[in-house]
């Protein structure tokens, strides 16, 4: 499915950080924004939203094979992102993954199987990845038909307002655990991620 590229968001403000910059944060030994770049390269071509340069976030992607774009407009929120990355989407692209980049338990093997539910299940426009109990969450792919819909969204929202439009075209694929769910936007997430994890960074 490397037809289907994923958009990476990362034009967020860490608004809820304190000062600090959550994509910045290490992990695993190296910046959070890279590993999450890594993760989702390893699966399908990344387009990755960032903030406009100068910015840190651009340096720690250097040498990695993706597209990077600047957002102008990011201080609307998560959909000046999603209409920044989705302007970048190849003409014969069947659809796109949108991916937010602070989910520290998505893995590429989760990535790999929603892109596959679109191959298995050809008949939906919308495929997405659940928790393990079945809370829908990320990453969600859009068919290229809603493509136009989603370049016309506007605010923090998301395209949640897309995929309830069209919630009878939607597959669910189950990912373990919390992946598809867990993100990190406070000092307080987190410390407690990485208490759990048993790890400073």
């Amino acid at each position: 499915m490397t037809d289907i590229p994923i958009l990476l968001l990362a034009a967020g403000q860490s608004s809820r950080m304190g000062g600090k910059d959550k994509l910045l944060q290490i992990v695993d030994g190296q910046p959070f924004l890279r590993r999450s770049a890594q993760i989702a390269r390893r699966a399908a071509p990344v387009i990755v939203a960032l903030p406009p340069a100068p910015h840190p976030r651009h340096d720690v992607l250097d040498g990695l094979n993706l597209h990077r774009i600047g957002i102008p407009d990011a201080r609307e929120g998560m959909n000046a992102s999603l209409r920044g990355a989705l302007a970048h989407v190849s003409a014969d692209a069947r659809a796109a993954m949108i991916l937010l980049a602070d989910l520290p338990e998505i893995t590429t093997e989760d990535l790999t199987a929603v892109l596959g539910s679109v191959r298995s299940h050809p008949d939906k426009l919308i495929w997405r990845g659940t928790t393990a109990s079945g809370k829908p969450g990320h990453p969600v792919v859009f068919d290229r038909s809603l493509f136009d819909r989603l370049s016309h969204l506007s605010g923090d929202q998301g395209a949640q307002s897309v995929v309830r439009a069209n919630s009878e075209n939607v597959h669910l694929h189950t990912l373990p655990g919390q992946n598809a769910l867990l993100d990190l936007d406070t000092p307080e997430d987190w410390a407690a991620w990485r208490a759990k994890r048993g790890t400073l960074n």
